[in-house]
């Protein structure tokens, strides 16, 4: 009886092997040769899933999007409209070891994207993710208005671009001064900032 291979789980193993090599040596040191080699593989077993570096950039980066989705959509929505809304932005900055390693990669994708001319399908990934953050935080503060729990007169718009920078700048802050920017530092930070947009 033929062997069943589940091609989804070994591109995200290699894909794993990625970010490894990503956060221990940078993005530059992430070739075919030096990914494989990481994964325990030959390259010819990589270049079959992935026959180029930019393919395996991108999938490792559509990885780390995949996941955060995933996480969120797991969510159950129960409790205030401010408890929900805080457990949603939660998931998108790096308070444990596995979202820090999703934003680690994150950082160096975008720092790949912005100095490397050659990275145009990293770059095409930035805007859509960030867009979807933004998209989420305009969602989170609809829900809050609709509970009743937002002051009246409030630009949304501008509000989500607020919320936006501010887990931005905390996922910054987190993945830099650990020991500063804690969890419970984070989450007090968040609530403090819905409550300053209630009446």
């Amino acid at each position: 009886m033929p062997k069943i291979v589940d091609h989804d789980a070994r591109r995200e193993e290699i894909a794993q092997a990625l970010w490894r090599v990503v956060r221990r040596d940078g993005i530059r040191a992430a070739s075919v040769r030096t990914v494989a080699a990481e994964a325990g593989w030959s390259a010819g077993a990589v270049r079959y899933y992935f026959p180029d570096q930019e393919g395996l950039l991108n999938f490792a980066m559509n990885l780390v999007s995949r996941r955060v989705r995933d996480r969120i959509s797991a969510i159950e929505p129960t409790g205030s409209a401010t408890a929900i809304a805080l457990r949603y932005l939660e998931e998108v900055i790096p308070l444990d070891s596995e979202r820090q390693a999703e934003f680690d990669i994150w950082l160096s994708f975008v720092a790949q994207a912005q100095t490397d001319s050659g990275a145009d399908g990293l770059r095409k990934h930035l805007g859509p993710i960030q867009e979807e953050l933004r998209g989420l935080c305009r969602s989170l503060l609809d829900g809050l208005a609709a509970a009743g729990g937002l002051r009246s007169g409030l630009d949304l718009d501008l509000e989500a671009e607020r919320l936006h920078a501010l887990i931005d700048g905390l996922s910054l802050h987190t993945s830099m001064q650990r020991t500063r920017t804690t969890p419970a530092r984070v989450r007090k930070i968040l609530a403090d900032h819905l409550n300053t947009l209630q009446d």
